[in-house]
Protein backbone atom coordinates (compact mmCIF):
# COMPACT_ATOMS: atom_id res chain seq x y z
CA UNK A 1 0.00 0.00 0.00
CA UNK A 2 3.19 2.33 -0.08
CA UNK A 3 2.21 3.32 -3.81
CA UNK A 4 -1.27 4.51 -2.54
CA UNK A 5 -0.35 8.31 -1.99
CA UNK A 6 0.24 8.24 -5.39
CA UNK A 7 -2.81 8.16 -6.78
CA UNK A 8 -3.62 11.50 -5.21
CA UNK A 9 -0.73 13.15 -6.69
CA UNK A 10 -1.89 11.52 -9.71
CA UNK A 11 -5.36 13.23 -9.02
CA UNK A 12 -3.27 16.42 -8.75
CA UNK A 13 -1.67 16.10 -11.47
CA UNK A 14 -4.33 15.74 -13.54
CA UNK A 15 -6.37 18.32 -12.04
CA UNK A 16 -3.84 20.63 -12.56
CA UNK A 17 -3.52 19.32 -16.22
CA UNK A 18 -7.38 20.29 -16.89
CA UNK A 19 -7.12 23.61 -15.33
CA UNK A 20 -4.17 24.89 -17.53
CA UNK A 21 -6.19 22.83 -20.43
CA UNK A 22 -9.21 25.58 -19.67
CA UNK A 23 -7.14 28.67 -19.35
CA UNK A 24 -6.25 27.42 -22.75
CA UNK A 25 -9.39 27.07 -24.23
CA UNK A 26 -10.53 30.37 -22.79
CA UNK A 27 -7.22 32.10 -24.19
CA UNK A 28 -8.10 30.90 -27.62
CA UNK A 29 -12.04 31.37 -27.74
CA UNK A 30 -11.47 35.16 -26.37
CA UNK A 31 -9.48 35.46 -29.01
CA UNK A 32 -11.71 34.42 -31.90
CA UNK A 33 -14.87 35.86 -30.63
CA UNK A 34 -12.74 39.15 -30.76
CA UNK A 35 -11.86 38.76 -34.48
CA UNK A 36 -15.01 37.86 -35.02
CA UNK A 37 -16.64 40.08 -33.75
CA UNK A 38 -14.04 42.78 -35.20
CA UNK A 39 -14.23 41.59 -38.79
CA UNK A 40 -18.36 41.41 -38.71
CA UNK A 41 -18.23 45.47 -37.42
CA UNK A 42 -15.69 45.59 -40.27
CA UNK A 43 -18.09 44.15 -42.92
CA UNK A 44 -20.93 45.70 -41.70
CA UNK A 45 -19.58 48.96 -42.23
CA UNK A 46 -19.11 48.46 -45.79
CA UNK A 47 -22.36 46.48 -46.50
CA UNK A 48 -24.75 49.51 -45.27
CA UNK A 49 -24.62 51.19 -48.64
CA UNK A 50 -24.43 48.10 -50.82
CA UNK A 51 -27.51 48.04 -53.02
CA UNK A 52 -27.34 45.63 -55.35
CA UNK A 53 -25.99 41.71 -55.29
CA UNK A 54 -23.25 43.01 -57.90
CA UNK A 55 -21.52 45.11 -55.26
CA UNK A 56 -20.73 42.48 -53.10
CA UNK A 57 -17.47 41.58 -54.16
CA UNK A 58 -16.15 44.35 -53.48
CA UNK A 59 -17.01 44.44 -49.80
CA UNK A 60 -16.10 40.66 -49.56
CA UNK A 61 -12.74 40.99 -50.72
CA UNK A 62 -10.36 40.02 -48.25
CA UNK A 63 -13.22 40.50 -45.60
CA UNK A 64 -13.42 37.36 -42.55
CA UNK A 65 -15.83 36.55 -39.55
CA UNK A 66 -19.03 34.64 -39.87
CA UNK A 67 -20.81 37.34 -41.71
CA UNK A 68 -18.46 37.25 -44.50
CA UNK A 69 -19.09 33.19 -44.26
CA UNK A 70 -22.80 33.77 -45.04
CA UNK A 71 -21.86 36.00 -47.90
CA UNK A 72 -19.52 33.95 -49.64
CA UNK A 73 -22.00 30.71 -49.47
CA UNK A 74 -24.99 32.59 -50.83
CA UNK A 75 -22.88 34.31 -53.51
CA UNK A 76 -21.19 30.91 -54.31
CA UNK A 77 -24.38 29.26 -54.72
CA UNK A 78 -26.33 32.16 -56.45
CA UNK A 79 -23.35 32.00 -59.05
CA UNK A 80 -24.03 28.28 -59.68
CA UNK A 81 -28.14 28.90 -60.04
CA UNK A 82 -27.78 31.78 -61.97
CA UNK A 83 -26.25 29.11 -64.46
CA UNK A 84 -29.17 27.16 -64.84
CA UNK A 85 -31.77 28.38 -66.80
CA UNK A 86 -34.60 26.34 -65.83
CA UNK A 87 -35.21 27.54 -62.30
CA UNK A 88 -37.74 30.04 -61.46
CA UNK A 89 -36.92 32.85 -59.63
CA UNK A 90 -39.65 32.15 -57.36
CA UNK A 91 -37.53 28.83 -56.07
CA UNK A 92 -34.54 31.10 -55.10
CA UNK A 93 -35.76 32.42 -52.21
CA UNK A 94 -36.34 29.15 -50.10
CA UNK A 95 -32.92 27.67 -51.66
CA UNK A 96 -31.18 30.58 -50.44
CA UNK A 97 -32.73 30.49 -47.33
CA UNK A 98 -31.80 27.04 -46.64
CA UNK A 99 -28.27 27.60 -47.87
CA UNK A 100 -27.79 30.56 -45.14
CA UNK A 101 -29.66 28.27 -42.48
CA UNK A 102 -26.92 25.69 -43.51
CA UNK A 103 -23.81 27.76 -43.85
CA UNK A 104 -25.23 29.85 -40.18
CA UNK A 105 -24.99 26.53 -38.54
CA UNK A 106 -21.65 25.56 -39.53
CA UNK A 107 -20.47 29.25 -38.48
CA UNK A 108 -22.05 28.33 -34.80
CA UNK A 109 -20.31 24.75 -34.25
CA UNK A 110 -16.66 26.51 -35.60
CA UNK A 111 -17.77 29.34 -32.44
CA UNK A 112 -18.39 26.50 -30.44
CA UNK A 113 -15.95 24.65 -30.71
CA UNK A 114 -13.78 23.19 -26.85
CA UNK A 115 -17.11 24.73 -24.89
CA UNK A 116 -18.33 21.40 -24.61
CA UNK A 117 -15.22 20.72 -22.91
CA UNK A 118 -14.96 23.38 -20.75
CA UNK A 119 -18.49 21.82 -19.78
CA UNK A 120 -16.99 18.78 -19.09
CA UNK A 121 -13.50 19.98 -17.25
CA UNK A 122 -16.77 22.35 -14.88
CA UNK A 123 -18.75 19.37 -14.30
CA UNK A 124 -16.15 16.35 -13.52
CA UNK A 125 -13.21 18.36 -11.56
CA UNK A 126 -15.03 18.41 -8.29
CA UNK A 127 -15.73 14.98 -8.13
CA UNK A 128 -12.09 14.39 -9.92
CA UNK A 129 -11.09 16.11 -6.67
CA UNK A 130 -13.17 14.24 -4.10
CA UNK A 131 -12.30 11.28 -5.45
CA UNK A 132 -8.67 12.42 -4.52
CA UNK A 133 -9.82 13.19 -1.62
CA UNK A 134 -11.41 10.13 -0.35
CA UNK A 135 -8.20 8.07 -1.86
CA UNK A 136 -6.30 9.74 0.44
CA UNK A 137 -8.28 9.78 3.39
CA UNK A 138 -8.58 5.75 3.15
CA UNK A 139 -4.75 5.73 3.50
CA UNK A 140 -4.46 7.96 6.21
CA UNK A 141 -7.33 5.76 8.02
CA UNK A 142 -4.90 2.57 7.46
CA UNK A 143 -1.89 4.46 8.21
CA UNK A 144 -3.22 5.14 11.80
CA UNK A 145 -4.67 1.80 12.18
CA UNK A 146 -1.57 0.32 11.77
CA UNK A 147 0.78 3.04 14.14
CA UNK A 148 -1.97 2.29 16.65
CA UNK A 149 -1.78 6.50 17.34
CA UNK A 150 -4.56 8.75 16.72
CA UNK A 151 -2.77 12.17 18.17
CA UNK A 152 -3.28 15.30 16.37
CA UNK A 153 0.34 15.44 14.50
CA UNK A 154 -0.50 12.03 12.88
CA UNK A 155 -3.79 12.45 11.75
CA UNK A 156 -3.93 16.14 10.64
CA UNK A 157 -1.05 15.87 8.42
CA UNK A 158 -2.40 13.31 5.88
CA UNK A 159 -5.83 14.13 5.48
CA UNK A 160 -5.10 17.58 5.21
CA UNK A 161 -2.83 16.79 2.05
CA UNK A 162 -6.09 14.60 1.32
CA UNK A 163 -8.41 17.58 1.11
CA UNK A 164 -6.17 19.58 -1.07
CA UNK A 165 -7.44 17.40 -3.67
CA UNK A 166 -10.93 18.74 -3.28
CA UNK A 167 -9.88 22.11 -3.08
CA UNK A 168 -7.98 21.85 -6.37
CA UNK A 169 -11.03 20.39 -7.92
CA UNK A 170 -13.03 23.05 -6.68
CA UNK A 171 -10.73 25.73 -8.07
CA UNK A 172 -10.30 23.80 -11.53
CA UNK A 173 -14.05 23.36 -11.83
CA UNK A 174 -14.88 27.54 -11.32
CA UNK A 175 -13.06 28.78 -13.93
CA UNK A 176 -14.28 26.10 -16.53
CA UNK A 177 -17.86 26.95 -16.00
CA UNK A 178 -17.72 30.95 -15.59
CA UNK A 179 -15.84 30.38 -19.29
CA UNK A 180 -18.31 27.89 -20.15
CA UNK A 181 -21.79 30.33 -19.46
CA UNK A 182 -19.81 33.46 -21.11
CA UNK A 183 -19.07 31.74 -24.39
CA UNK A 184 -21.97 30.29 -24.68
CA UNK A 185 -23.63 33.58 -24.31
CA UNK A 186 -21.41 35.04 -27.08
CA UNK A 187 -22.16 32.27 -29.38
CA UNK A 188 -25.83 32.76 -28.88
CA UNK A 189 -25.63 36.34 -29.53
CA UNK A 190 -23.32 35.79 -32.81
CA UNK A 191 -26.03 33.40 -33.98
CA UNK A 192 -28.42 36.02 -33.50
CA UNK A 193 -26.84 38.64 -34.99
CA UNK A 194 -26.21 36.47 -37.86
CA UNK A 195 -29.84 35.85 -38.31
CA UNK A 196 -30.70 39.01 -38.97
CA UNK A 197 -28.12 39.24 -41.20
CA UNK A 198 -29.34 36.68 -43.61
CA UNK A 199 -32.75 38.20 -43.18
CA UNK A 200 -30.78 41.18 -44.93
CA UNK A 201 -29.35 39.34 -46.88
CA UNK A 202 -31.85 37.31 -48.93
CA UNK A 203 -33.83 41.16 -48.91
CA UNK A 204 -30.88 42.35 -51.24
CA UNK A 205 -30.83 39.32 -53.22
CA UNK A 206 -34.60 39.60 -53.60
CA UNK A 207 -33.95 43.38 -54.79
CA UNK A 208 -31.56 42.42 -56.92
CA UNK A 209 -33.80 39.15 -58.47
CA UNK A 210 -31.15 36.91 -57.69
CA UNK A 211 -28.73 38.02 -59.88
CA UNK A 212 -24.94 38.18 -58.93
CA UNK A 213 -23.89 39.46 -62.58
Amino acid sequence: MDNVPDIVDLVLYFLAGLSILTWAILMVKLYVFWRTKRANQKLLSTYTGVTHLTKMPEVLYKAKGSLSGLCNKAMQELKTWNKDTSLEISAYNEMLRQTLRQERHRQQVHLESGLAVLASIGSTSPFIGLFGTVWGIMHALKGISASGSAGLDVVAGPIGEALIATGMGIATAIPAVLAYNYFLRLSRLAAADMDHFSERLQLLAKRSNYKVG
